[in-house]
């Protein structure tokens, strides 16, 4: 069983994948939950700290501040 890598409170900036054009490039979000492991990637959910809106995004989308 794989660990997340960043806690529920840790800011962390958000990369979408290039089909995501409509998420916010490079914004800061909040984990707001960890979530269990989908096909081998863990996933997080998380809230915009510019607009509030939550959304699920995988690991490797994420990177510390």
């Amino acid at each position: 069983m794989a660990t997340h890598k960043f806690v529920v409170g840790q800011t962390v900036r958000f990369s979408p994948d290039r089909d995501q054009e409509h998420a916010i490039k490079g914004g800061l979000f909040k984990i707001v939950r960890l979530l269990p492991e989908t096909g081998n990637v863990l996933q997080y959910r998380v809230k915009s700290e510019t607009d509030g809106h939550e959304r699920v995004v995988r690991e490797d989308q994420l990177t510390r501040v």
